[in-house]
């Protein structure tokens, strides 16, 4: 199956990008859960904003060691940024098919500040799957030039939005009602 996923990535792609981003969007239509939250699921925010801080890390590792020209480090730390953010995905869609969403209950600029940040998290983390993984496979088929040209859009934008992922648990973590 690995095989025919690598050989086919284009198909690959744009099937586990329609899937995971229509999972994501389906999850703002399902009603949270009635009751008391279990604890494990109270510290999924928590959880989410850990792996997004570890992505962000194992992404800028993986950029100074292909700078460095390491190439086995480089691909290291993207399985890593990869597996992190994999850990967060399936984290993210427990805690949001359990809980219902918190609104944000800061005022003025801050609010303005905490809306544009969410809302372009947002759009780039959908935008971010089928980036992420046509960079992925471009460097695991050692498609050098198409790889470079992926990259140049993935890294930034991937870095900011595992940046900004934490930095939205961190403005919206003081007003969750569990």
């Amino acid at each position: 199956m690995w095989n025919a996923a690598v050989k086919y990535h284009i198909r690959t792609v744009v099937i586990i990008s329609i899937v995971v981003n229509l999972l994501v969007v389906a999850l703002s239509f399902i009603p949270g859960y009635v009751g008391e939250l279990p604890f494990l699921v109270t510290q999924l925010p928590l959880l989410n904003a850990v792996m997004n801080s570890f992505t962000f890390l194992f992404l800028l590792g993986a950029l100074f060691a292909i700078l460095k020209r390491n190439i086995t480090l480089h691909y290291r730390l993207i399985y890593c940024a990869f597996t992190t953010t994999a850990v967060f995905l399936v984290s993210y869609v427990t805690f949001h098919f359990m809980a219902e969403s918190t609104p944000f209950g800061g005022e003025g600029f801050i609010a303005g500040f905490y809306y544009f940040i969410l809302i372009t998290h947002i759009i780039l983390a959908a935008a971010i799957v089928p980036l992420a993984l046509m960079s992925f496979f471009t460097g695991y088929k050692d498609m050098r030039s198409v790889h470079k040209k992926w990259v140049r859009w993935t890294m930034p934008l991937w870095l900011y939005v595992s940046f900004t992922g934490v930095l939205v648990y961190i403005m919206i973590n003081p007003y969750y009602s569990f």
